[in-house]
């Protein structure tokens, strides 16, 4: 479908959106399309409107359902990102302490690696300011503090992104030599 082209849905007829809520069916299927497309093609040389065409929707339902080219990669990188945290939040669910976080931190570690998009993200499209901005973000510190079960005082879910975002930019020889890292220096800081 070309920019040109409108749908019309008729009475009857096939709704790119039948079977949930719309907005959630539509950002789903966008952000869908724009992983693929990223994989494909890479983060720089994927448009707003090569996401529509491959999700099947107008550039007008795009930017109203998720925005321009920056939310999208926002959205594809929350949803990998979601995806994560399940996986840790279930690896470290019977767990507590400074052996929480390391497991935590280690866990997320590989969910990261073995993502496609986020491994991609890591290893084709950061930045300073992608790395500064995943430091601080509320959303992801959030998501540090509830998985490692640390306060949430904002400063300990900021430091375990850091350590997470260092060892995926530096990582260890081998994931033993990452768990001593994470042991020795890590858990001592939450050791109480």
């Amino acid at each position: 479908m070309s920019s040109g082209d409108r749908r019309v849905v008729v009475a009857g007829t096939d709704d790119w959106l039948t079977g949930g809520r719309r907005r959630d069916l539509a950002v789903a299927r966008i952000t869908a399309a724009a992983a693929e497309l990223f994989l494909e093609r890479g983060f720089d040389h994927v448009g707003a409107l090569d996401v529509a065409e491959r999700a099947g929707c107008s550039r007008a339902t795009l930017y109203r359902y998720v925005g321009g080219k920056p939310a999208i990669v926002s959205a594809v990188v929350s949803a990998a990102a979601a995806s994560v945290a399940d996986e840790v939040a279930r690896a470290v669910a019977h767990l507590s302490g400074a052996e929480r976080i390391v497991e935590a931190i280690l866990t997320s570690l590989a969910a990261v690696r073995s993502d496609a998009t986020l491994s991609y993200w890591f290893a084709h499209t950061r930045t300073g300011g992608a790395d500064g901005y995943l430091a601080a973000s509320p959303d992801v510190t959030r998501f540090a503090t509830t998985l490692t079960g640390v306060a949430p005082d904002g400063a300990s879910g900021e430091w375990i992104v850091r350590v997470v975002l260092t060892l995926l930019a530096w990582p260890g020889v081998d994931d033993d030599t990452e768990r001593q890292l994470v042991r020795r220096f890590v858990a001592p800081a939450f050791d109480t």
